[in-house]
């Protein structure tokens, strides 16, 4: 196939539309957290613009993506952006072949930029800046790299049959479990439970950041379809019935047992939209709605559990992304059918239930793989250099302690 420009042009628009998704989601963390550490935490997010945008182009791209290594990793061939042409598409199946190889190696780095900065809400509020920069550089190399070429980059669960359109699996699950393992090592903040607020300190801020997520979406699923095609368009459309599903569920929910929440409404928004992200091309568009619905539903009762537990997973990433995520992927083994697309499955409800099974096993792998790897990296750093900030400065604020800043001249 030659290189198509309206493809080429809805891959830009869709590179540049997920790359947004990193400064909304440091918004929308940011206004969740005290006025105290706001800049702290809109930076975790946003400096993983900058240090995995250079990883992914120096090493990270080549090894999810390279010529497949006993189904495990990647090879060397694009080291540094050796033989990714701009001219030509890639070389391999799984790329699409009607846009210019550079152009689906800048759109697949913006998932890995994103997908860093989804942990952070986990660790909001007590972690050094230092150890949660080192953490980001190794989980990136030695979780992020090895599940996106097992998935997307012709490795073993690809060969295998799992179905993840747009990263239910390689950004959802893997950031989802790591946030839940990252917050078990830190513990608890300062006063959780004890009678001090830990309430959101700016909403609008939240719907600000959430908004863009949702606007972001799009690229994130339609564009992954590659091309411009009715895949993408089917996609586009299931992407906002689930997260408006997901929107009016929570609300509903969150009104029954007290008032309809703001920060309710775009929390189920985004549930509903990181839920439908590994079905969203292979599934018939209205069937966004019953996932964004049930997605909903289990994240809101996880987050009741959670808040009266003694786990200190700050933001919810678990039951956002991490539950989210897993139950669409096992959705798209419900739902998924070749009359959509092609290149997908058939999955239990049309046809065969096998498919379920094998997301299934997809699902449970990266979950396992996920928090153990997690867990290491997280006992090694924080034996070595120390992940937590000392009592002093997580009183002072992060903003202060860490950056020498506040956000509003405090």
């Amino acid at each position: 196939m030659s290189i198509n420009a309206a493809d080429t042009a809805w891959m830009l628009i869709s590179t540049a539309l997920v790359m947004l998704m990193t400064p909304g989601l440091a918004f929308f963390y940011g206004g969740l957290v005290r006025s105290k550490n706001v800049l702290s935490t809109i930076m975790m997010s946003f400096v993983s613009l900058g240090v995995i945008g250079l990883l992914w182009v120096f090493f990270g791209y080549s090894l999810a993506f390279g010529a497949d290594k006993g189904g495990i990793i990647g090879g060397f061939d694009f080291i540094g952006l050796m033989n990714v042409s701009q001219a030509n598409a890639g070389p391999f199946s799984y790329m699409p072949q009607t846009v210019p190889h550079l152009a689906f190696m800048t759109f697949q780095m913006m998932f890995a930029v994103i997908t860093v900065g989804l942990i952070t809400g986990a660790v909001v509020e007590r972690v050094k800046f230092s150890a949660i920069l080192v953490f980001s550089i190794l989980w990136f190399t030695l979780v992020y790299i090895p599940v996106a070429h097992w998935v997307w980059g012709g490795g073993w669960l690809a060969k295998l049959g799992v179905l993840d359109f747009a990263g239910g699996i390689v950004v959802h699950i893997t950031a989802g479990v790591s946030a839940f393992a990252m917050a078990l090592l830190l513990g608890r903040r300062k006063g959780y439970q004890e009678g001090g607020s830990m309430s959101a300190h700016n909403v609008p801020l939240v719907v600000i950041g959430a908004s863009l997520l949702w606007f972001g979406w799009f690229g994130f699923n339609a564009g992954s379809a590659g091309r411009a095609s009715d895949v993408a368009v089917g996609a586009f459309v299931a992407t906002n019935l689930a997260g408006a599903a997901g929107a009016v569920t929570f609300m509903f929910l969150s009104w029954y047992y007290t008032r309809p929440s703001v920060t309710g409404i775009v929390t189920g928004a985004v549930v509903g939209l990181a839920a439908v992200t590994p079905a969203s091309g292979f599934i018939s568009p209205i069937m966004g709605i019953p996932i964004g619905i049930i997605a909903a539903i289990i994240s809101f009762f996880a987050m009741r559990i959670r808040s009266k537990s003694l786990v200190d997973e700050s933001l919810d990433v678990f039951a956002c992304h991490g539950l989210g995520g897993a139950w669409g992927t096992l959705a798209a083994g419900l739902f998924a059918t070749l009359a959509v697309n092609a290149q997908g499955s058939d999955g239990l409800f049309t046809g065969k239930p096998m498919q379920f099974f094998i997301q299934l096993l997809g699902v449970a792998v990266v979950w396992v793989f996920s928090f153990g790897m997690t867990w290491i990296i997280g006992k090694i750093l924080d034996k070595t250099m120390g992940l937590r900030v000392n009592e002093t400065e997580e009183s002072v604020g992060l903003d202060i302690s860490q950056h020498g800043e506040s956000a509003y001249g405090e």
